[in-house]
């Protein structure tokens, strides 16, 4: 049997990464099982154990690989509204409290998709969001701060970041709700995201 050249071997990996991030975030981790896995990535059961210790190495793999786009598209926004910070945060939060990303948690943010996982899994995977919340707390907190900056209102550093907490927290809970109420009720899932919204630009 022809051996695998390295970069065939990490592009089978990447596939097994992506499916993953699109099924654990529709799913969760333990719906989305390991053969279910491998044949959305097009290879074998077996296949998954020369890439991957376990499921678990594979779920803090997504949860770093998803914060770490999150975040470029944070840092994206950012530098697309250079002169307002309050124009990129709003920007921020109707793209988070859009109903796309609602619909489709496999291709948002694992803030939202994985948060339960993360707090039933264990230290690791906790450490995993806790970089990722942790990254999108200096983030909000570093455009807060600017934009009272450019608005001429005092914010010290420790109430800038207890309204960057508030704020993140709220998108997620935001989106957690509109999403577990979205086929019973989709005009009060609508509602949850706008009132959200509207509460969240006013600060």
């Amino acid at each position: 049997m022809p051996r695998v050249s390295r970069q065939q071997k990490e592009s089978n990996r990447e596939r097994i990464v992506a499916a993953a991030s699109h099924g654990f975030k529709a799913r969760g981790f333990d719906a989305f099982g390991i053969d279910e896995l491998m044949k959305a990535a097009g290879m074998t059961h077996g296949g998954f154990y020369n890439h991957f210790e376990s499921k678990e190495d594979l779920a803090l793999e997504v949860l770093n690989q998803a914060f770490t786009a999150s975040l470029d598209t944070v840092e994206a926004v950012v530098g697309a509204h250079p002169r307002s910070s309050r124009v990129a945060l709003n920007a921020i939060i109707d793209s988070y409290l859009s109903t796309y990303h609602r619909d489709h948690p496999e291709d948002g943010c694992a803030s939202a998709a994985l948060a339960a996982d993360a707090g039933r899994d264990g230290i690791r995977a906790q450490e995993a969001y806790l970089r990722g919340l942790q990254g999108y707390i200096v983030a909000f907190t570093d455009l807060l701060r600017d934009n009272a900056t450019q608005t001429n209102v005092k914010l010290d550093p420790r109430r800038a970041r207890e309204q960057a907490i508030a704020m993140f927290s709220q998108l997620v809970g935001a989106q957690l709700i509109a999403r577990a109420v979205v086929r019973a009720d989709p005009d009060l899932s609508d509602e949850v995201l706008t009132a959200n919204g509207k509460a969240l630009k006013r600060r």
